[in-house]
């Protein structure tokens, strides 16, 4: 199993001004790099800030891809069914899984910190989920109400017998299931 990073122990200030300096720099430079830190009181190697660097690049080209495609399922299919909604809970659960996965594996401490808020976070997502299916159900239901509503009205208008009225009302209905 490789060590555990010595960024990954640096003060959050100065690691997020690494991460701004790899972004900003294009990902390049890592012994310029190496000698900031070096400069900031952290003896971290040149090779050590390029593992680093080279783990945080791929990170941030998983969240540009994500972004993107969720942005494609979007603009396809709208998101008047919450489908946006739906994408972005199963993206989030599978990335937490993976997290969940590596961290068990490479920083075991950090997984025990961890686990706790991530089981936290899918609670919350499954109940984000749940609320969602609720909502559109609810959504379909009203919407197939104002439909049975309209077409008793239009029947009405044009003489149907309260029989035929009720019939087309309860066939309308049941298509909310």
């Amino acid at each position: 199993m490789p060590r555990r990073s010595k960024i990954l122990d640096l003060p959050p200030d100065v690691k997020a001004e690494l991460d701004r300096r790899l972004i900003t720099g294009g990902f390049c430079d890592y012994e310029g790099l190496s000698a900031w830190l070096q400069e900031q009181g952290y003896d971290i190697s040149r090779s050590g800030v390029h593992r680093y660097g080279q783990g945080f690049e791929g990170r941030l080209a998983s969240i540009r891809i994500a972004t993107e495609q969720a942005r494609a399922v979007s603009e396809a299919v709208g998101d008047s069914e919450g489908h946006m909604n739906n994408a972005l809970i199963t993206l989030v659960q599978e990335k937490a899984f993976d997290v969940l996965v590596n961290l068990q594996t490479e920083d075991p401490q950090a997984f025990a910190k961890i686990f706790p808020k991530l089981g936290v976070m899918v609670a919350k997502l499954s109940k984000a989920s749940v609320d969602q299916k609720k909502w559109m159900a609810e959504s379909r239901r009203k919407a197939l109400e104002d439909a049975a509503d309209a077409a008793e009205k239009t029947a009405k208008q044009e003489g149907v017998s309260p029989a035929t009225i009720e019939k087309i009302r309860r066939d309308v209905l049941m298509m909310a299931g």
